[in-house]
């Protein structure tokens, strides 16, 4: 029996040896495949059986067979790529891929992936790449009725992985919310508008006329800024704020400039009631584009102090009395509210109607204080009166004064670090302006962030996030099965997929413009070649030894 056991123990030599050459020649002809894993095979020995020896019982082992082929899940080398839609795995994880109108799902770990005819972002076979739909919210600037102030915008994913499909390839246009205008007022620029009446807080408002061409007198101002903004429909239309210095004798060394915010005459569509429940149309009044009046108050050249005016839903028969005139309602955020109305919509003519849309007009200056003002009903949420170095004129508006006597302003106010001041610097100018509308775009191009996040870029300049995509890791990942096509399926071994978003716990950053490439090392498949053919020899001697040993067996009836 001994030589003959030696025979099949030479056997399983061969076949196990054939076997690893077998796993090593996939090994080096996938060098070159995306996101690859090698494998590597592990022997071990067959039972061994009990001999009779002199010190008792021995064992004689019989043979070796395979024991594992684990798969190397180690890093590959990145290559870059000029298209987007190529990822790469930095760390643990693998994509998930789904066939079309199935639930089955695949990992893999080749990111070559590109948007079909229908939108599916698919990887080589069709199977479509899941991720998780990103929801964006923006705060509200609806007119403040509590103390707290808006939260920032804030993105998140919602739901569960789903198909990554882009079917809207335009991006919708955005209304504009907030209008921040930020300049320094040369404190040297003179008073260039003065009202007879003894209104000086109101000689820009009292001079402007929208029927004229153009409405304010070249030159009776100090300064004009003007900046683009957009409708709900994604038009543009230009905002101009026009400052001008007031001259006071008694403003306690502190400085004050009115100002009005307006628009081009023809472009304000608000519809106000007027006496009478009689609807008056402002474009065929002298306070067409007219949409915001007020001051603000400079101390040693930085601004501590502003006040701002909007007309009533129910101006009256003639916007430009100042009785038509009230305090501005607050946004949430602390800034003071107008509206231009572009569209002409019903009942969204004043920032308090329901339609309305309105905009934020930021200084750099807003109250914290959005509390009510104890029961004075004349000073609406987020005004007061503490700056009493502003007297009160006689024409001034009356039912927002309370005839406390003096130029309301806001209250607990908050200087920005970027804020209009009116420092001596040769002329004034504009520091900085922005504002969030932007007209309807169409898509150009897509990125990919660290996060796995998708975002569209459109021609509109807007970057949107769309979706971010998921990606899987395992408890037991050297029991995923092999499927070809560098896809991996889960086992009851492997455990369920435990899917988050990239850079989360446990799970890799994703990198685009890349691919990650085979982690087969050619040098260590070669001296595993080299051993792996070595071995294989040497069980061919051992049967031809054994062949040999027999034949003298035989021989020897002979």
């Amino acid at each position: 029996m001994g030589l003959t056991a030696s025979l099949y123990s030479g056997i399983t030599g061969l076949n196990v040896h054939g076997e690893r050459m077998t796993v090593i020649g996939n090994n080096l002809a996938n060098v070159n495949t995306t996101g690859f894993k090698a494998s590597r095979m592990h022997f071990e020995d067959l039972m061994s059986q009990d001999v009779s020896t002199v010190a008792g019982i021995g064992q004689v082992g019989r043979g070796v067979r395979v024991a594992a082929i684990y798969s190397d899940f180690g890093q590959g080398a990145f290559e870059s790529t000029s298209e987007t839609t190529d990822m790469a795995i930095s760390g643990e994880g693998f994509f998930t891929v789904s066939p079309k109108s199935t639930d089955d799902s695949f990992y893999t770990r080749a990111g070559a992936f590109r948007f079909d005819k229908d939108g599916y972002l698919v990887d080589p076979h069709g199977y479509v790449v899941q991720g998780w739909e990103v929801e964006r919210s923006t705060a509200s600037v609806a007119s403040a009725s509590v103390t707290n102030l808006a939260q920032s915008a804030t993105t998140r994913i919602v739901g569960v992985p789903t198909d990554i499909r882009i079917e809207n390839f335009q991006s919708a246009p955005q209304v504009t919310t907030n209008v921040t205008m930020v300049t320094n007022l040369d404190p040297t620029a003179g008073d260039r508008t003065t009202n007879t009446s003894g209104n000086p807080y109101f000689a820009l408002m009292q001079s402007w006329n929208g029927l004229d061409e153009p409405p304010l007198a070249t030159g009776g101002y100090g300064y004009s800024s003007t900046i683009k903004v957009f409708d709900e429909v994604g038009s543009p239309h230009n905002v101009t704020a026009y400052f001008d210095q007031v001259t006071l004798s008694n403003a306690g060394g502190d400085t004050v400039w009115e100002y009005i915010v307006t628009c081009n005459p023809n472009e304000d569509g608000r519809i106000l009631s007027g006496i009478n429940g009689n609807q008056t149309e402002m474009g065929n009044t002298s306070a067409a584009g007219l949409l915001m009046t007020g001051t603000l108050t400079f101390r040693q050249g930085q601004l501590v102090g502003q006040s701002a005016f909007t007309l009533k839903s129910n101006g009256g028969a003639n916007p430009k009395s100042l009785d038509g005139w009230s305090l501005a309602n607050m946004s949430v955020n602390g800034y003071p509210l107008f509206t231009g109305n572009f569209l002409g919509l019903s009942n969204a003519s004043a920032t308090d109607q329901v339609d309305a849309n309105p905009m934020e007009m930021n200084f750099g200056l807003r109250t914290k204080d959005l509390s009510s003002n104890g029961g004075n009903e004349s000073l609406s949420i987020g005004w007061g009166s503490q700056l009493g170095t502003l007297p009160i004129y006689a024409d001034d508006v009356s039912s927002v004064i309370s005839n406390t006597g003096y130029l309301p302003n806001m209250k607990s106010v908050e200087l920005s670090a970027l804020a209009t001041q009116s420092f001596d610097t040769g002329g004034s100018s504009t520091i900085f302006q922005s504002q969030d509308g932007y007209s309807a775009g169409v898509l150009q191009n897509m990125t990919v962030s660290r996060d796995g996040v998708l975002s569209g870029r459109y021609s509109n300049g807007q970057v949107i996030e769309l979706y971010a995509v998921t990606l899987a890791t395992f408890s037991n990942k050297w029991a995923l099965r092999r499927e070809g096509g560098n896809l991996f399926s889960q086992t009851r071994d492997s455990g369920p997929a435990l899917t988050g978003q990239a850079g989360s716990a446990g799970k890799g950053t994703v990198d685009g413009n890349s691919l990650e490439i085979s982690n087969v090392d050619m040098a260590t498949e070669f001296v595993r070649m080299i051993s792996t053919q070595r071995g294989f020899q040497a069980n061919t001697k051992v049967i031809t030894s054994t062949d040999s040993m027999l034949s003298e067996v035989i021989a020897m009836k002979r």
